[in-house]
């Protein structure tokens, strides 16, 4: 959790009684709408975030109208366990969900969630594409009827999601990790984003005349693997504009529990041909570039979808009266460390964009009749050139978005939970990311701290090590991002007991940003740092 800090919390009050004079009016007309947009598996490779490759036009359009987060970190990098998290703002060593095995109400408490706390205050809640995990870590249902006012929407054609429909050399059908493809060839001639899009869109155009206010979830499964998405973005990325990750070799001082090996790739019939040897086995460059290229196209095929929701939003008179908050689970390593997948506690897997719109607070009102969120084709839009937006450096957590979201709609905030909370339906685990909305908000505190946690069953990489069941996890990997470094200890865990063994620390990773931003060079072993590590040891047992 992040650590609190008294100047800017005392400064939150004054802030949000200056900067919500706008919101106010708003809420004596009716409470502000929300639109919560999740990618699935996004890295921060967007334009708004700097990357040079991506064309996220869409998204860097809805950027330079929000607060942008350039430094936030989910809890953990799996998507079960971190939506899990975000939605209920407890962390997982609360919700005790690692892996996709169990209902966090049966399994650990009844926590109430972000969008059912909504739905207490007269909101209608309405979730699209993946929002929850599916399967048990939602019961079934997406956690219906207890967060959602209707019955969620999944599109049809998500079913599809590992067929055999991607087209290789020797002409036939594979399900394959790089999956460029004709839609108008795919099962119901649509992709599933597609279909979200559609029926987000639909929903929007109900909501008009509705007088309750309304909260939108909107999830999108790119660019999650298979990497399957329209051709015709690949034209967006010519191969030999793309090159490889700076750190694709696997550092030395790498202690093999952090190792993930990347085992949902290997399954995919186009790597099961390069015959690669298990765990450390490299995949070729020339594969590695395509495994890059559709990603960033993937990525891009995801932006228009946003971009086509967003412009729904401005046509339906709405984007004056809601809040638009965009986000994703986690990253995804692209071959740093040697590395794909996500399924570690490094910055490439563990830190995602975040951005959040609210009307006359982030960003002026428009004057009559001017578009907020206009689509933008990246095939023939002019791409680039919008400003960045308000960007933030603290370090923020997905665990914050319940009370950060309660506040800014003039709801009361969730209490901070106590020590022990699993008997406690409603209270948060994170701190409100409000005050930094203020448009001259600049005091940040550079001690805050970002958790995150990862799971292993074993001290050498296995084929379970990437996604272990509950009753094979034997170490937890425990880390902490500052400003200036991150920290990770890999401890003996008890899964029948839900708890770690803080005293048996089985490996350990100490990284310096400044000089080590990429997180190659393992100094915890270092006689120099020894100090270091002992003081940030025992912070982190804090």
């Amino acid at each position: 959790m992040s650590r609190e800090w008294g100047f800017a919390e005392a400064l939150v009050a004054a802030m949000v009684l200056t900067c919500c004079a706008a919101q106010d009016l708003m809420r004596q007309k009716g409470k502000m709408n929300v639109l919560f947009i999740i990618a699935d598996d996004l890295r921060t490779s967007l334009g708004c975030y700097g990357d040079p490759i991506v064309k996220s036009p869409n998204i860097d359009q809805l950027a330079s109208k929000s607060v942008v987060f350039k430094n936030a970190f989910a809890q953990q990098a799996l998507c079960g366990p971190s939506r899990t998290s975000f939605l209920t703002s407890r962390r997982p060593d609360t919700t005790r969900l690692y892996d996709h095995n169990s209902y966090w109400r049966v399994h650990a408490g009844n926590y109430t969630t972000l969008p059912e706390y909504l739905k207490m205050h007269g909101y209608l809640t309405m979730s699209v594409g993946k929002i929850f995990h599916p399967g048990i870590v939602s019961n079934h249902t997406d956690d219906y009827p207890y967060s959602w006012s209707i019955p969620p929407f999944h599109p049809s054609t998500q079913k599809y999601k590992n067929a055999k429909v991607c087209r290789g050399l020797d002409g036939k059908k594979h399900a394959n990790l790089v999956c460029p493809v004709d839609v108008e060839e795919m099962p119901e001639r649509t992709l599933p984003d597609i279909q979200s899009t559609e029926e987000a869109i639909r929903l929007l155009k109900s909501m008009k005349s509705l007088e309750n206010p309304f909260f939108l979830a909107v999830g999108y499964h790119k660019p999650h693997i298979p990497l399957k998405y329209p051709k015709e973005f690949l034209k967006l990325y010519p191969r030999d504009k793309i090159p490889l990750a700076p750190d694709h070799k696997i550092p030395l001082k790498l202690p093999p529990v952090a190792y993930n090996p990347w085992t949902d790739l290997r399954i995919r019939d186009d790597v099961k041909a390069l015959n690669l040897s298990f765990p450390y086995g490299p995949i070729p460059d020339d594969f590695q570039v395509l495994i890059r290229q559709s990603y960033f196209a993937a990525v891009s095929y995801m932006d228009t979808q946003v971009g086509r929701l967003l412009n729904a939003l401005d046509e339906q008179g709405l984007a004056n009266n809601t809040v638009v908050v965009f986000t994703a689970d986690h990253g995804w390593s692209l071959g740093e460390h040697g590395e794909w997948a996500k399924y570690s506690n490094f910055d490439v897997v563990t830190r995602v964009p975040l951005m959040i719109y609210a009307p006359g607070m982030t960003e002026a009102f428009p004057p009559p009749g001017q578009r907020m969120f206009p689509f933008i084709n990246p095939f023939t839009n002019k791409v680039g050139g919008l400003p960045a937006g308000s960007m933030r450096d603290a370090n923020v957590e997905l665990v914050s978005l319940f009370p950060t979201l309660c506040q800014v709609l003039g709801l009361p905030r969730p209490p901070k939970c106590p020590a022990s909370s699993f008997h406690v339906d409603l209270c948060t685990e994170g701190q409100s990311m409000a005050h930094y909305l203020h448009p001259d908000a600049t005091i940040w505190n550079s001690e805050l701290i970002a958790y995150s946690q990862y799971p292993r069953p074993a001290d050498t990489p296995q084929m379970n090590s990437d996604l272990p069941s509950l009753k094979d996890i034997r170490i937890m990997g425990y880390s902490i991002r500052s400003v200036g470094y991150r920290y990770t200890e890999w401890v003996a865990y008890n899964a029948s007991t839900f708890s770690a063994n803080l005293s048996d620390i089985h490996a350990g990773e100490l990284y310096f940003q400044k000089t080590d931003p990429g997180e190659d060079n393992n100094l915890y072993n270092s006689i120099e740092f020894a100090g270091v590590v002992q003081k940030l040891s025992a912070l982190l047992k804090t």
